[in-house]
C-alpha cells in the first residue's frame, strides 16, 4: 500500500515496501556476499533494490522545493559540475525505509571495521538510535539526497563526512537508465594504500541498482596485519542525457 510523501502533496505516492521485501531477501540470501565483497573490494553492489517505477518517482521530487533543505551548485565549491539537493525531515517514506532497513545490515561489518583499525567507535543495533546520537552532538541535519546531472557535469572525488560521528558505510542508488537516459557518469571509487599508487574502482550500475562503499576509510589485510586505506568516490563525466541518482547517508550534518 502506498503512503503520501508529504501531508500537503497527496498526489506524490511512493510505496515504503523495503523492509518486508527487498531487504529481508538481501539480508536471507546476499548479505554474506555483500560483507566479503565490500572486505575485498571496499564497494558492493545490491541490484535491483528499488524498482523502475521508484526511481522514475524518486526523480521526478527533484525539480519540487518542498522535499527539501537545501541545494548546491557543485561548480560554486569546487566540488565538480551538477548539482543535488539534501532531504528535509521528514524524509519520504521510502528513503527513511531505505535508511532504517540498510543500517543494521551494515553494522555487523562496521564493527569488524572499526576493531581491525583499532578504532574503539561502536554503533547501536538500530538506525534511530544513532541518529539520536549525532543529534546530541549538534548533528541535525539529514543527510540523505538527490544528485542531477547533465551533459558535461561530473562529481569530483569526495567523502561525505559532516562531522564527527561518521558511519563508515554509505549507499548510491541509481535512479536513471544508462544507455536510455544518459551515457558516461559511472560511479568511481578509488583506495590510496600506503607508499603505494591509488587503486580505482568503476561500478556498473543499472537502473535500480545500488553500491554500498567505504565513506573514508577501511582496513585492508596486510603482511603485518590490518593496515587503513582512505577512499574516496565521485562521478566521471556525463557525455549525454540526465543523471539522477539518490544518496543514502546513515549519520547526519551539523
Amino acid at each position: 500500500m502506498s503512503l503520501p510523501l508529504f501531508p500537503d502533496a497527496p498526489a506524490q505516492m511512493l510505496s515504503p515496501h523495503i523492509p518486508d521485501e527487498a531487504c529481508e531477501r538481501l539480508a536471507r540470501d546476499a548479505w554474506p556476499r555483500l560483507h566479503t565483497e565490500l572486505n575485498e573490494q571496499g564497494c558492493a553492489m545490491l541490484p535491483a533494490l528499488l524498482t523502475t517505477d521508484e526511481c522514475d518517482q524518486l526523480s521526478a521530487l527533484y525539480p519540487q522545493d518542498a522535499p527539501f533543505r537545501s541545494r548546491v551548485v557543485m561548480q560554486r565549491h569546487g566540488f565538480g559540475q551538477g548539482e543535488y539537493k539534501y532531504f528535509s525531515y521528514p524524509l519520504p517514506p521510502l528513503i527513511q525505509a531505505l535508511r532504517t532497513a540498510l543500517y543494521p545490515c551494515l553494522v555487523p561489518l562496521a564493527h569488524q571495521w572499526n576493531e581491525r583499525m583499532g578504532l574503539d567507535v561502536r554503533y547501536p543495533p538500530h538506525h534511530a538510535a544513532f541518529i539520536e546520537r549525532c543529534h546530541a552532538a549538534g548533528q541535525q541535519r539529514p543527510t540523505p539526497l538527490l544528485l542531477s546531472y547533465q551533459a558535461g557535469d561530473h562529481n569530483c572525488l569526495h567523502q561525505d563526512l559532516y562531522g564527527d560521528h561518521v558511519f563508515p558505510i554509505q549507499v548510491a542508488v541509481l535512479l536513471s537508465a544508462p544507455g536510455r537516459d544518459f551515457t558516461g557518469g559511472e560511479f568511481v571509487m578509488t583506495e590510496q594504500r600506503p607508499r603505494l599508487q591509488s587503486r580505482v574502482e568503476v561500478v556498473p550500475l543499472q537502473q535500480g541498482d545500488a553500491v554500498a562503499f567505504a565513506v573514508h576509510h577501511r582496513p585492508v589485510q596486510g603482511s603485518r596485519g590490518s593496515y587503513r586505506v582512505q577512499s574516496r568516490h565521485g562521478v566521471s563525466r556525463v557525455r549525454s542525457g540526465h543523471r539522477h541518482t539518490l544518496g543514502i547517508i546513515f549519520h547526519d550534518a551539523t
